[in-house]
């Protein structure tokens, strides 16, 4: 059968929702067999692994929405169904290596210079030459008494002492000040610390992928630069060469208490050259919204997400198996959110806040999807006020405990815990605090944006850490991670559940939920929300923020 007529009979062959408010709502059952089917079909080597861009992860796209369609949910793209996303794959040119001339002495990249590709110059050579200035630790300060328009700018790498994460951006002030590339001085301390050369290189002379917006600008960021690099070592005394104070001068300056160089012209033009290799794809997220029945709380979303892709198909691989079929990650989360949004709908109960159900792509490849959406919202004049996030929740046995991670950092907390006791659950701490997991899934692009969030996974206890542990070494990112293994559908359906009652709280609550006071998330990106204060103890949450 043809894609497109696989597609139709796939649409025609699904049941018509229930219409909203029958008489008076009802209990919503959960079926294990809905979670199973969604699972089943999601991981099937038809789809190719569900890489983003590829045939097999529109084949998924599409199973997504026409669900959305027969749950009668109002499509939330800005296609449709579907928010588009850009994605560039792309990387420096081995075979014409990136290099910064200083006078007659070139340096190749990965020696005692560093590129990395950009997405913006793709496939062509860019080769930019114009004098330089140094302008200290590149804070807008420091750019007094020279002027960096049409050059390039030297500024040190890291923070000045007392500089906050995030409050410096030396790449948007020098392009403020005109400057047409930045050069990061790496000093001898940032060498031993937070800059391994060695790691450096491997990192950005690999391969990089990113979204775009519109005017294709890798995470919407447009700094007005043209070029970017690092330089240490011999290529730094060049750089420094008959200036006003030399590298090894300015790297003394820093060691003395209160050390601070000051700002002036280099004395040498500067050539700085690379190519990139550049191939731009097409994706998109799956947004299905159930729109809230309160006039006050309607224009409150809150969201329900789990990625959609997975790490498709790899031809090179040893044995007959090449498909990463994603089976446990993520088609299980997409499955938990596809039940929880038809419990809302069989419940015949709309929910006061507007929920927006969404598929999101390319998680494996950075949080794409997610950050793409956590910018471009899609809610209208409307606000976000809470994630919940579904990512690879272990279903090989009947968890009787749940871990939300970043439960402790706001209201979200005790909600989870409430939800999880009415089916006599319990909330327990983050059982891996060291693999800092709060930070490495589609919530925490949220959170970036100041969205009180959470990340839902299946327990530790009765067998949950050994299958957690088990799947994590023998399952996770390989091809065995696929419908054969011994899935419980029943604690699929519990998970379901759990998450289905967690959202209800949440969308029917007088009160949206808010970090709480002295959270260091809340402080850093919702400094001006409203806080919670702190509860003395929040049930099965772990102590901090």
């Amino acid at each position: 059968m043809h894609l497109r007529q696989f597609l139709i009979a796939l649409a025609l062959g699904l049941a018509p929702a229930a219409a909203w408010a029958q008489a008076g709502s009802v209990e919503p059952v959960f079926s294990p067999d809905e979670v199973r089917a969604h699972v089943e079909f999601l991981a099937d080597d038809l789809l190719g692994g569900r890489d983003n861009g590829t045939q097999g992860f529109e084949i998924a796209a599409r199973y997504v929405s026409s669900r959305f369609d027969a749950m009668g949910f109002k499509p939330g793209g800005t296609q449709g169904w579907y928010q588009p996303v850009n994605i560039a794959d792309y990387v420096l040119d081995a075979g014409k290596p990136a290099s910064i001339t200083v006078g007659t002495k070139k340096f190749a990249s990965g020696d005692d210079v560093l590129f990395g590709p950009s997405p913006l110059y793709g496939n062509e050579t860019q080769t930019l030459t114009a004098d330089a200035v140094f302008v200290g630790h590149g804070r807008e300060a420091d750019y007094a008494g020279v002027d960096a328009t049409g050059k390039f700018v030297v500024a040190l790498l890291g923070n000045p002492p007392g500089t906050a994460p995030g409050k410096l951006d030396k790449a948007a002030v020098a392009g403020r000040h005109g400057a047409l590339g930045l050069i990061y001085l790496v000093t001898p301390d940032n060498l031993k610390g937070a800059f391994p050369w060695a790691q450096a290189v491997t990192y950005f002379q690999g391969p990089q992928t990113n979204w775009l917006d519109p005017d294709g600008f890798p995470k919407g960021e447009n700094p007005g630069l043209k070029i970017g690099a690092y330089a240490k070592g011999a290529a730094a005394d060049a750089l420094f060469r008959d200036a006003p104070m030399t590298a090894s001068q300015i790297y003394a300056t820093l060691a003395a208490p209160g050390g601070t160089p000051g700002s002036f012209a280099l004395k040498t033009r500067l050539t700085l050259q690379r190519t990139n290799i550049v191939t731009v794809k097409k994706s998109e997220n799956v947004i299905g919204i159930l729109p809230g029945s309160d006039p006050k709380l309607a224009h409150e979303y809150v969201v329900l997400s789990a990625h959609l892709d997975h790490e498709g198909t790899d031809p090179g691989l040893e044995g007959e198996d090449k498909i990463y079929n994603g089976a446990m990650d993520n088609a299980a989360g997409v499955a938990t959110m596809l039940e929880a949004a038809r419990a809302f709908v069989q419940s015949g109960k709309r929910p006061r806040r507007s929920i927006l159900f969404v598929a999101l792509t390319a998680e494996e490849d950075g949080l794409i999807g997610s950050e793409f959406l956590a910018r471009y919202p899609v809610v209208g004049s409307g606000k976000v006020v809470a994630d919940v996030n579904l990512d690879m929740p272990i279903l090989l046995y009947d968890f009787r405990d749940v871990v939300a991670f970043g439960a402790e950092h706001s209201t979200l907390g005790p909600i989870v815990a409430r939800a999880a006791a009415k089916m006599g659950v319990k909330l327990s701490p983050d059982p891996m605090p060291e693999e800092q997991l709060f930070l490495r899934s589609d919530h925490y692009s949220f959170v970036k944006a100041g969205v009180p969030s959470v990340f839902l996974v299946t327990g530790f206890e009765n067998g949950g850490e050994k299958a957690f542990r088990d799947f994590l070494k023998t399952h996770y990112h390989k091809v065995s991670d696929d419908i054969r293994q011994p899935f419980d559908w029943q604690a699929g359906a519990k998970f379901a559940k759990i998450n289905y009652l967690i959202a209800r709280e949440i969308a029917d609550a007088e009160q949206e939920p808010r970090w709480y006071q002295g959270n260091s998330f809340g402080e850093r990106y919702a400094k001006d929300a409203p806080k919670a204060p702190r509860p003395a103890k929040d049930p099965g949450t772990a102590p901090g923020n």
